[in-house]
C-alpha cells in the first residue's frame, strides 16, 4: 500500500508563498509591470487557470487608478453578492471604503420588472447615481458591464476604475472588448472566461497594493 499524500506545509503563509513562487515560475516571460502582475498573480492564485492570468488586459493608469480609489475611500461597486462577500472588506474600511451591491434592492427588482429588464443593468443606473469615482467590480453579468460602458459614453457615469470580467457565452467576450474601447481607467480580460473569483481577486489584490504603500 503507497503512503498516503502529505501536504508539504500546512503553515497558511509558506503555503500562500509556495502558490506565488509556482505561479511566477509556471507564467514564465511575460510584459506585465510589476504592479500588474501582483494583481495578475492574484488571479491565477484565485482560479489556477494560467490562460485567464495571461489574457488579464490593463489602461495604463489602471493599478494607480484602483489604488487612488481606494485610498480616498471610494467605494467597491459589485454586480452580485458573490464578488460583494469575497472582497477584504477590513482592507477598505481603513480608508472609509465599503462594498455595494444593488442587484437584489427592492427598487431595483421592481423597475426591473417593469421595464422587461435585467436587474443587473438596472442596478448600474441605480449604482452611477451614488458610488462616483468608486470602483465597479463586474465579475458575472455581462449586462452590467454594456450598461455601466453606455453610461460612461453619455456621461452619466464618472468610475474612478472598471474591473469587468463576467464570466459567460452570451455577450461577455463582446462586452470587454467593448470595454478596450474605452478612455477610462480599466481592468479585464479577453474571451469567456472571468467570473466573481476573478473580479474578488483583482478588488483584493489593489486593496493589498493600497495597504503596503501606507505601511500599515
Amino acid at each position: 500500500m503507497s503512503e498516503p499524500f502529505r501536504p508539504v506545509t500546512t503553515k497558511p503563509q509558506e503555503i500562500e508563498d509556495l502558490s506565488f513562487q509556482i505561479i511566477a515560475d509556471e507564467l514564465g516571460k511575460h510584459d506585465f509591470t510589476q504592479e500588474q502582475f501582483r494583481v495578475v498573480q492574484r488571479v491565477i492564485h484565485a482560479t489556477a487557470d494560467f490562460d485567464l492570468g495571461r489574457s488579464v488586459t490593463f489602461h495604463p493608469d489602471a493599478v494607480r487608478a484602483g489604488i487612488r480609489a481606494i485610498r480616498a475611500g471610494k467605494p467597491i461597486v459589485a454586480d452580485v453578492q458573490m464578488v460583494q462577500v469575497g472582497i477584504n472588506k477590513s482592507r477598505l474600511e481603513q480608508f472609509g471604503g465599503d462594498v455595494r451591491v444593488y442587484i437584489s434592492d427592492a427598487d431595483v427588482m421592481e423597475e426591473a420588472k417593469r421595464l422587461g429588464t435585467t436587474r443587473a443593468i438596472v442596478s448600474m443606473r441605480k449604482a452611477v447615481a451614488e458610488a462616483e469615482g468608486g470602483i465597479f467590480a463586474i465579475g458575472n453579468a455581462p449586462t452590467a458591464l454594456l450598461e455601466l460602458i453606455r453610461l460612461v459614453r453619455e456621461g452619466k457615469a464618472k468610475p474612478g476604475l472598471i474591473v469587468g470580467v463576467p464570466v459567460g457565452f452570451v455577450s461577455a467576450a463582446e462586452s470587454k472588448e467593448e470595454l478596450l474601447k474605452l478612455d477610462v481607467p480599466f481592468i479585464t480580460n479577453l474571451g469567456r472566461k472571468g467570473g466573481s473569483p476573478a473580479a474578488v481577486a483583482i478588488v483584493n489584490a489593489l486593496a493589498l497594493l493600497a495597504e503596503r504603500e501606507t505601511g500599515v
